[in-house]
Parts: C-alpha cells; structure tokens; sequence
C-alpha cells in the first residue's frame, strides 16, 4: 500500500491516489488541520469575489424577480435592506462557521455508520477530521470559479458562477428557478466527494467497497429525494 510521509503530500495524494492517503491517516494525528484550513479559506473565496465584482444594483433585481407575487412596498422594503456589505461578510462568515459545523454533522453520521466494524477503531474527532480530506475537492471548485469571475467580461455575473461545477452553473439554471436550490448544490464535487468517502471508510474498516458506497451515498440520495419530492408536490 502506498503511503505518504507529510499532510502537504496528502494533500495532494488524495486527488490522485487516495487510498494511500486515508490508509496513512488511519496512524497519524493533527494532520488534518491542513485541509480544514485550506477547505475553510477557500470556500470563502468564490463569495467574497463575486460580491466585490458583481454589479449590485442588477444583482438586486434579479433576486427581486424570484419574490413572486408581493406588493411594490415589500419590494422596495427588500431592495432597501439589501448591502453589498452585508452580502461580503456574509461570503466570509458563513463558510468560517457554516462548514465546520456542517462537517460535525457529516462526522456524527460517519461514526455512527462504521460503530458495528470491529476493525475501525477511529473515534468521533478521527472521523471529523475525516470530512476534511473528503471536501477537498472545493478546492477545485473554489479555484475554478476564481478564474471565472476575473475572466468576466461583464459585471452582470450570474451567482451560479460561484458554483461552477454544479448543475446550476453546467446548465444555466435560473436563480428564478423552484430547483436552483438543489441544482446549486449537486455538483461534480458531489460525487467526487462520495467517492472519496467510499474509498476512506474502505481504508477505515472492515467494509466492502458496495457497502462504503452505500453509507457514503445514502445521506444525499435521502437529501436530495425528498428535497425533490418537496418541490414537486410544492
């Protein structure tokens, strides 16, 4: 089994050749604070660069289209309570409290899906730090839409373009749309990061890869079905 000798050759091991990667982690400890602080910086900066570029004023007016049907007051009240300010810090605070807390959620899920192995022998905190090898792929995805946005020729950007690898952005769904919400939110990273989960809990215990795949998958194919299935009957 291939392994590697520092958490900056993990990092980019696990794009490549995770299962090294995850076997090296199940003996090492604290590496994964370098994932959480690359994941964590660049998930903030897809927003932080959309709001300091985008034109605000036709930003505005494309979320006041999606109000449906309210009153000229109440549209006037929304357009007057909205700051580009507001919508930078939000681009910076959300992800620095919204992920983290979001991956102790993913980690309780984990644990308490591999507790019945007798060879994972990984605690809670183990499997915390877990979530940040597999969100790594937001690198990608991060630096992907930086790119995008310095290559705009026009200050009128879509906000899809902050998720450049979600079904939003590939196929130009309307933020107007009653599916934004969930197409913003699959994306190629989706699968990638199922994949390397797969491939962690392999690495983990005694599981078959079917059986990785399954626990891996089963939060977002429940997530995603009955967040479908609320739009349609909506």
């Amino acid at each position: 089994m291939h392994t590697v000798a520092n958490p900056i050759q993990a990092c980019n091991e696990v794009f490549f050749r995770p299962n090294g990667v995850f076997y090296t982690l199940t003996n090492k400890n604290n590496w994964s604070w370098v994932p959480f602080i690359l994941v964590v910086l660049a998930t903030t900066l897809p927003g932080y660069l959309y709001f300091s570029s985008v034109d605000f004023s036709w930003y505005v007016d494309l979320l006041t289209a999606g109000l449906g049907d309210v009153s000229p007051a109440e549209i006037d009240q929304f357009r007057q309570n909205q700051q580009r300010e507001m919508y930078v810090i939000m681009s910076l605070v959300g992800p620095l409290i919204g992920l983290p807390i979001f991956q102790l959620l993913v980690a309780l899920y984990l644990h308490l899906a591999t507790k019945a192995d007798e060879q994972n022998v990984q605690g809670y905190t183990d499997w915390y730090g877990f979530t940040w090898w597999t969100s790594m792929p937001l690198l990608l995805s991060s630096l992907v839409s930086a790119i995008l946005i310095a290559l705009a020729s026009s200050a009128q950007i879509s906000p899809n373009i902050m998720q450049p690898l979600s079904l939003a952005y590939l196929l130009d769904v309307s933020p107007a749309s009653d599916w934004i919400s969930i197409a913003g939110s699959v994306s190629l990273i989706t699968i990638w990061t199922i994949y390397l989960t797969t491939v962690g809990i392999t690495q983990w215990t005694s599981y078959s890869a079917k059986k990785a795949l399954i626990i891996a998958a089963a939060p977002y194919i429940i997530i995603y079905g009955v967040w479908s299935l609320i739009n349609i009957l909506g």
